[in-house]
């Protein structure tokens, strides 16, 4: 079986960054104020103590203690529902979080930010340094296809579904994977750059499958040809 993953907009990491800087601010409050309560006489004497103990593990080890136990995410990943994958798609270990980790120096530390943004924003899978050293990648965990699953699931026999296009049977994964994208972003930003890509896929479609008329409805024909590929080669 192939999974395919839709990779988690820098949009998205933003603001699972600023989420968990949020989580970390209450957190370190909380614990201010238990040992405020709790050592009120002795807070100057213990305070360093107090800073090393609890503080820096809070503020050093959250991105790290998160990821690793709740499978690749952070309380704030989990929110904007993204998570840390390996590039084969198989779960990362400790070893792998620890890499992205370290990498953080760079990626958020002393950059500022600046350097994971630029790569994040301009390499193939998203990556900042962290994830291309330990092999990740970070992905959405719901995807967004607005073809609905209902859909899918009327359609998993021959009996209730009669496939139009039988030459898409004859297609790779990939280019079903093209087809989903495609819709994807012109469903999600409406301008003229993704309409002119819909209308070049659907001509490009169209003469591989050696058709004389795909229709107006240039969605309503992509979607089709991806529920015509699940019928026929499943």
């Amino acid at each position: 079986m192939t999974i395919t993953y839709e990779l988690a907009e820098a949009r998205d990491r933003l603001l699972a960054f600023v989420l968990d800087s949020v989580f970390k601010s209450l957190g370190i409050l909380i614990l201010y104020w238990m040992f405020l309560l709790l050592a009120s006489d002795y807070a100057n004497d213990y305070h360093d103590y107090f800073v090393y103990i609890f503080i820096f593990p809070v503020v050093t080890f959250y991105t790290l203690f998160f990821e690793s136990i709740w499978h690749g995410q952070t309380p704030g990943k989990r929110i904007l529902k993204v998570k840390v994958i390996k590039l084969n798609g198989k779960q990362p270990v400790f070893y792998d979080y620890l890499i992205r980790w370290t990498f953080r120096i760079i990626d958020i530390g002393v950059s500022g930010g600046v350097v994971g943004t630029i790569l994040i924003a301009s390499t193939d899978y998203a990556q900042r340094l962290g994830d291309m050293t330990s092999n990740s990648a970070v992905v959405r965990v719901n995807n967004r296809m607005q073809i609905a699953l209902n859909d899918i699931l009327k359609i998993n026999t021959r009996q209730n579904y009669e496939p139009t296009y039988h030459g898409i049977a004859n297609f790779r994964e990939d280019d079903i994977l093209l087809i989903k994208q495609t819709i994807e972003r012109y469903q999600r930003y409406r301008n003229e750059a993704h309409k002119k890509a819909v209308l070049m896929l659907c001509e490009n479609l169209k003469q591989r499958l050696e058709l004389q008329d795909i229709g107006p409805d240039k969605i309503k024909f992509l979607k089709t040809l991806i529920k015509d590929y699940i019928v026929l080669t499943r």
